[in-house]
Parts: structure tokens; sequence; C-alpha cells
């Protein structure tokens, strides 16, 4: 769903200039919350390249820029009254980072984040490898739910670097914008090829012009106010090939057509308190949406589930470089009194 963004009130609730001031091309956003009020809640972070739903994450999300753009404001200077002056001045662009952040990046002998890119989105991309860590989500639970995600820093260049790569690889499974080669495009892994397809009862094609691609199985409804909310849908269960394998389950667009082989660790990922793929068929039951789905909507519905199955792959990598920042964290210096 697209929006018009105005900063006049109340057309949006809150419309969050500062936040609006730093999306332009080229800057990519943290995004996380202060608290948890949703249980289970799932990973507490996302990222984001636009302005985003102020409930993306439940209950208020908070985006932390990569990069800070500060436009030069008119100033009276060379007799000038203020209105044309620096108008011709180029906006200063500097690493969104504390004092603090840029020691540990000077004690590792990275580059200037502020003359460098890839190292001003470095913690950043390691704090949402972190943050999509099952182990960290586990060993820290009672302290995320409260509070902001607290991220341990490696005390080794090379632990960042590589938490970092698992941060950017989640980043672009996260982007629905971009394809993904091996998930949404290319030659297809072969692990998820299965995963998530679409097939219709009895075999042959699915047929669109005869409402093949509706919505009904009852997987939304719309509530008190016209929210939408989730329903039951129909969700059936597959046999198990092997007695080691992970359950899976054929997921029912309607009578005809259905969405084959999702893993349960698909089925059941949230992100911010939201079930994801059961989230999406709510919103997208005929009755709320007042049409069928098209045919590019139904082949993203398998990429998404393909992109959630990706990110379950990801899982022992992200666990392990959980591990190495925990067990090996940097020592934040503490001033001592002269």
């Amino acid at each position: 769903r697209w929006c018009y963004y105005l900063p006049v009130r109340p057309l949006w609730n809150e419309p969050r200039p500062r936040y609006w001031e730093q999306c332009w091309d080229g800057n990519a956003f943290f995004m996380t919350r202060f608290r948890s009020s949703a249980a289970p809640e799932g990973v507490p972070c996302c990222w984001v390249t636009d302005l985003s739903d102020d409930h993306f994450i439940m209950p208020d999300n908070a985006c932390f820029p990569v990069w800070l753009r500060h436009v030069p404001q008119p100033s009276k200077k060379n007799g000038s009254n203020g209105v044309l002056a620096g108008m011709d001045d180029e906006p200063v662009v500097t690493a969104n980072l504390s004092p603090v952040a840029r020691a540990y990046l000077q004690h590792l002998k990275l580059p200037d984040p502020d003359r460098d890119a890839e190292t001003a989105a470095l913690l950043w991309l390691h704090a949402l490898a972190i943050g999509f860590s099952p182990a960290y989500l586990a060993e820290n639970a009672d302290g995320i739910r409260q509070d902001w995600p607290r991220i341990p820093l490696p005390a080794e260049r090379d632990a960042l670097l590589a938490s970092a790569e698992l941060g950017r690889r989640i980043a672009a499974l996260l982007d629905i914008d971009r394809s993904v080669t091996g998930v949404t495009a290319g030659k297809i892994r072969p692990e998820l090829r299965a995963v998530g397809a679409m097939y219709r009862v009895g075999g042959g094609s699915i047929d669109p012009d005869d409402g093949e691609l509706a919505v009904t199985a009852g997987w939304g409804y719309a509530g008190k106010g016209g929210v939408t909310m989730p329903g039951k849908g129909r969700i059936e269960p597959r046999p198990l090939e092997e007695p080691t394998a992970e359950p899976s389950y054929d997921l029912y667009l309607n009578e005809v057509a259905y969405l084959s082989n999702v893993p349960r660790s698909v089925w059941e990922y949230s992100v911010g308190g939201y079930q994801v793929v059961k989230k999406w068929l709510s919103y997208r039951e005929k009755a709320v949406l007042g049409r069928d789905l098209r045919l590019d909507e139904a082949v993203y519905l398998t990429d998404l589930i393909r992109r959630l199955a990706a990110l379950v792959a990801l899982r022992p990598q992200l666990d392990t470089g959980y591990a190495a920042a925990r067990d090996q964290t940097w020592k934040m210096p503490i001033a001592r009194p002269a």
C-alpha cells in the first residue's frame, strides 16, 4: 500500500518529520522498538530503506538511519539578508555513529565511517544479524522484552565483518523490492524449489480467470472499525518424509489452490509481533481485499515464503556470530577521574 507523505497533522497521526528528512536514495534504517508488547514477538528488529509505518513493529518502531544528511540553513553572510545565503551549499552527510562507536571502529583499525560507506553501516548490520539470532533472543528474552535490544560488540575485527556480512544478507532478504539470486530469481536453490510452490487440487494449471486465485479459506475478516482481523484459514499438515524432518504444511487459498510444503519454522516466523505469512493472507481475504489475487501477487507470496525459508537457513550462522560477540565482547573504555 502506497501513501502520500505530508508533514501536516492530523492527516498523519504522527508525521515524524525528522525521520522523513533522512529518507533519501542511498540511505537505510535499522528499525527496532523500545520494548515489546507482543507475545510471541519473534525478531525485534528489521531493515528498511524508505518511510515505514509506525506500527511495522509493535508497539511503535524507531528507525535509526545509517547516514545523517544535514542541509545548510540560510544565514546572513556577505551582506545577504539570509534568504538566498547557503542555498547552493551541498548537504553534509555523516555516518550516524556516536563518539564511542567511532572509537570502537578506530580500535579495530577500520576506515573513517564518514568517508567509507561500508564502515558506516557495519555496526547497524551487525545489530541486525544479532537481532535475528535465535540464541540471542532466547538468552536475553527478559531484557529484550522490557527494553531496547542490547547488542554485544565483538572484540575482533574479523568477527564484526563476518557478522555484518550476515546482516547484509538479511537486509537483502527483507527488501521486497530487490530480487535475491537463488531465492526469488535465477536458479532457485535446490532446498527452496519445493518450498511454497502453488498447486491445484487434482493437478492441472490454476485458472485466475475462473476465480481460482481468490483467497476465501477464512484467513481474515473485517473487525470493529474496519480493522482486519486474522482468521483460522485452512492449513493441512503434510506427512513427514523422514522421522527427523521438520513438520510442514499446505496452506489453502480456497478449495482449489494451495501453497505446498511450507515448513513450520516459516509458517510461525514472526517479525515485531506479526506472524508474517498469516498476516499477509489475512489482508488478502477476498471479503477484505474486495477482489481475487492477481497472478503477480500469487508469485510474490511464493517468493515471500522462500525469503523466510532463507532467513531460517541462516540461523546456525547467526548463532555462531552471536556467540563470537558474546564470548569475546569489546570492553568500552571507562573514563577515570584524574
